[in-house]
C-alpha cells in the first residue's frame, strides 16, 4: 500500500508549532527567525523528491531482506569541518564499509551518511554549568556555538542559514565524487586511507579487493565490454529532525507528485527524547512522504510504539519506517523481544537496524565519553540472534563514524586504552569509531550476514 497522497487536512508544515516542542532552540529575536525561515524556504531544495522516493523503494528490498542498510557517519557535524579533507575521509570509510558488506553478504548495500545536516543533537540538560557560570548547552552549530560564553551559547538563527548553506556545499562535493568515478569498483585505491594500511584489517580488506579486481575482469573479458554501472553509486543523506523551523523550512510540494516532502534530507530520524505521539516531531513527520527513522531506546514500551506506528504508518507502506534500535549491550536480552513481538501483533512492515553506539557510552576517570569497540560488537551480535530467533530480520546498522584517526572509542584491534584516548580526541558531543574501527567492526558484520546466507533461511 502506498502512503496517502495528501496528509491529513489539520496537517501543514507549521500544525508542529501547536504542539508541545522539546530540544528547541529559544531564540531571543522571534522575528529574525520567521525571516530566516522564510529564507531558507525560498532556496532550491537540498535533495529532491524522486531522490527520496528511490531511497524508501531500497529501504522496502532492506525490509524484505534484499538489500542491506549501511547508515553512518558523524554524531554531529561542524561548519568548520565542511572541507574536502572531512568530507573525502567519511565517503572513504563507507564505500570500503559497503564493499566489505557486499562482498560478503552478497546483497546490495544502500549507503546513508549522518551528514549535511546533522548539525543540531539533543541534550539532556537545558544548560551547562562550568564553575560559579551556568549557560545554555551546547546544541550543535545549527542553533549556537561550543564556546563557553554569553554570545556563544545564545541561540541564533542565522545559524540555520550557515548550516544550510554548509549542507549545499557538502551535498554538492558528495554528488560530484558519487557521479565524477571516485566510487569507481575499478579503482577503489581510491578510497585508501593512509593509516588504515597498518591496522590487522588491512590484509583481509586487500584480498577482498583483490577478489572483486579479479571478478571484475573476468567478466569484462568475457563480455568484451566495460562494466561501465560500477563506476558510480548512489549516496543517501540523514540527519536528526531535531531543529523544527529547520525542517518546516524546506518542507513543500513539488511538481506531479502528490504530498509534502521533507527536502532538507532523504532520511529524517525521531530520536527517543521527542518521539512522544502528542509531541511536534510526531506530529511534523507524520505529514511528510520522506522515509522516517525512529530511534527505539530500552524506555519504550509497546503501547508506545504502537501508537507510533498508528500514526507515522498507518498505510504499512514499504520503506516508510526504519525502527533503529539502540538498547545498550547488557539490555538487548530483555528488551528486544518485546519490541519485535509488538510489531509483529501489529502486522506492519519495518526495516529494522541497531544503533550499538548511544546505548554504551560511557564516562572515563578524565571526564571523557567513550564507548568499548567490544560492548557495540556485542551489542550487534546480540541483535542478530535475538531477531533470527524470533522469525525477524535484523536489515541495517547505525554507527558514528568518521574517516579521520581519531581516538574516542577503546578497543578494537590495536587495543585503543583510556590512554589513548588523549592522544586525538576531537568530537565536541559523542565518541566516534575511527576507520580502522569502523572497517574492523564491519568484517565481524559480515560474518553474520555471510552465515546467515549459507543457512538457506528466509526470513
Amino acid at each position: 500500500m502506498s502512503s496517502p497522497a495528501h496528509p491529513p487536512s489539520e496537517w501543514t508544515p507549521s500544525s508542529w508549532q501547536q504542539k508541545t516542542a522539546t530540544q528547541q532552540a529559544v531564540y531571543p529575536d522571534p522575528e529574525l527567525a520567521r525571516r530566516v525561515v522564510a529564507e531558507i524556504a525560498r532556496l532550491p531544495p537540498l535533495v529532491t523528491s524522486w531522490e527520496v522516493e528511490s531511497l524508501k523503494d531500497k529501504l522496502g528490498s532492506a525490509a524484505r531482506g534484499e538489500a542491506f542498510l549501511l547508515q553512518g557517519g558523524d554524531c554531529a557535524e561542524s561548519f568548520d569541518e565542511c572541507d574536502a579533507h572531512t568530507i573525502t575521509g567519511k565517503l572513504k570509510v563507507l564505500l570500503q564499509m559497503s564493499l566489505v558488506l557486499t562482498h560478503g553478504a552478497r546483497r546490495p548495500v544502500i549507503r546513508v551518511g549522518r551528514i549535511a545536516g546533522q548539525y543540531a543533537k539533543p541534550r539532556s540538560t537545558d544548560t551547562e554549568r562550568r564553575g560559579d557560570v551556568t549557560l545554555p548547552s551546547y546544541r550543535g552549530d545549527l542553533v549556537n556555538r561550543s564556546g563557553f560564553t554569553h554570545r556563544d551559547r545564545t541561540p541564533d538563527p542565522e545559524l540555520m542559514l550557515r548550516g544550510y548553506e554548509r549542507a549545499a556545499l557538502t551535498l554538492n562535493f558528495i554528488r560530484s565524487l558519487a557521479d565524477g568515478g571516485f566510487a569507481d569498483l575499478h579503482h577503489p585505491e581510491y578510497w585508501d586511507l593512509s593509516f588504515v594500511p597498518h591496522s590487522d584489517s588491512s590484509d583481509e580488506y586487500e584480498r577482498i579487493v583483490t577478489a572483486i579486481r579479479d571478478a571484475i575482469e573476468f567478466m569484462e573479458a568475457v563480455g568484451e565490454v566495460r562494466l561501465a554501472g560500477l563506476g558510480r553509486v548512489d549516496f543517501y543523506t540523514s540527519h536528526e529532525g531535531l531543529m523544527l523551523f529547520y525542517e518546516q523550512a524546506q518542507t513543500r510540494t513539488v511538481p506531479r507528485q502528490p504530498g509534502w516532502y521533507n527536502l532538507s534530507t532523504h532520511l529524517p530520524w525521531i530520536g527517543m527524547r521527542t518521539a512522544q505521539p502528542e509531541g511536534a516531531h510526531v506530529e511534523y513527520c507524520r505529514g511528510i512522504r520522506n522515509p522516517l527513522g525512529i530511534k527505539i531506546g530500552p524506555g519504550m514500551t509497546a503501547e508506545w510504539l504502537t501508537e507510533l506506528l498508528d500514526i507515522l504508518h498507518p498505510d504499512d507502506e514499504p520503506g516508510r519506517i526504519t525502527l533503529i534500535h539502540r538498547l545498550g549491550a547488557g539490555q538487548v536480552e530483555a528488551k528486544l523481544p518485546a519490541l519485535i513481538e509488538t510489531v509483529q501483533r501489529t502486522g506492519k512492515t519495518v526495516l529494522w537496524t541497531v544503533d550499538p553506539m548511544h546505548g554504551n557510552t560511557e564516562v572515563t576517570e578524565g571526564g571523557l565519553k567513550t564507548r568499548r569497540f567490544d560492548n557495540i560488537l556485542e551489542e550487534v551480535e546480540a541483535s542478530f540472534e535475538v531477531h533470527e530467533r524470533m522469525g525477524s530480520r535484523l536489515g541495517g546498522v547505525h554507527l558514528e563514524l568518521t574517516g579521520d584517526d581519531v581516538t574516542e572509542c577503546v578497543g578494537g584491534a590495536r587495543g585503543l586504552s583510556e590512554h589513548d584516548l588523549e592522544r586525538a580526541y576531537r568530537s565536541q558531543v559523542d565518541p566516534r569509531l575511527n576507520a580502522e574501527q569502523a572497517l574492523e567492526m564491519v568484517m565481524l558484520i559480515t560474518r553474520h550476514l555471510r552465515g546467515h546466507r549459507s543457512s538457506g533461511s528466509s526470513r
